[in-house]
Order: structure tokens, then C-alpha cells, then sequence
């Protein structure tokens, strides 16, 4: 999972830790996806309130899902795509959980916008959200 700014990762977590690399070249080729959606909704994006990107494309070894909030941070999961039993409407709950979570990171006196973020609960939520994919 990340969770980024202006193409710039603020948090990103991997399991295993193998394909790490590999992982990261994926979320950042996502961002741009990303970008292009957000492109092409244009104006019906500010419109709705569904943040909810869906697939952003699949490839052989995974599938990439994004969320982006009202105030333009991008949330990027990328699951196995041998995954099977999780269904779109899990994932959209799982995107908002995810930001719930990070508005209580930002919401935090001591949190710099812009810093890596370094919240154990944060941290805790996607460990748990990551096992449960898993």
C-alpha cells in the first residue's frame, strides 16, 4: 500500500519484502494512471463524492487499485492477482478505512504535511488490513 502527495510517497509498505523493487516501480507507474483518471474525469471528479478510482490496470502478477481524496492525495494498493475472494465493494471499504486513518495522521498536532509518516497506528491499521488480504 502507499499513500502519496504530488507523486511523492509518503508511506509505503510491502509484504514480502522480496519484491520490494519490483513494488515500488509498480506504485510509482500507478501514480501516473492515476494522474490520467483524475485527468479525464475532469470537473465530474470534483462533482462526486466517490473517490473510488476501481482497477487502475491489472498486470500478470498483480492488480492496482487507487483512491484519491478532495485534496489530491493518492492511494495506491496493489494485491496478488491471484487473489480472487476480494471483491471491489471490500477494497472501496478498504480505501476508506485507509483514509479515515490518514486523517487522523494529519489531524495530529505533530504531524509536518509533507513528513514520511510515521504513526505506529497508522502502521497497525495497514499491517492488519494487509494480513487480511493476504
Amino acid at each position: 500500500m502507499a499513500v502519496c502527495i504530488a507523486n511523492y510517497p509518503l508511506y509505503i509498505k510491502s509484504t514480502p519484502t522480496e519484491n520490494e523493487l519490483k513494488f515500488h516501480y509498480t506504485v510509482h507507474t500507478s501514480l501516473d494512471v492515476v494522474d490520467e483518471k483524475i485527468s479525464a474525469m475532469g470537473k465530474a471528479l470534483v462533482d462526486q463524492r466517490e473517490l473510488y478510482l476501481g482497477l487502475l490496470y491489472p498486470t500478470e502478477d498483480y492488480k492496482v487499485y487507487g483512491y484519491v481524496t478532495n485534496s489530491k492525495v493518492k492511494f495506491v494498493m496493489v494485491v496478488d492477482s491471484s487473489n480472487t475472494a476480494l471483491r471491489d465493494n471490500e477494497i472501496r471499504s478498504m480505501f476508506r478505512k485507509l483514509h479515515n486513518s490518514y486523517t487522523d495522521v494529519i489531524c495530529n498536532p505533530f504531524y509536518n504535511p509533507g513528513d514520511q509518516i510515521q504513526s505506529r497506528a497508522f502502521d497497525n491499521m495497514v499491517t492488519s488490513m494487509m494480513v487480511q488480504v493476504c
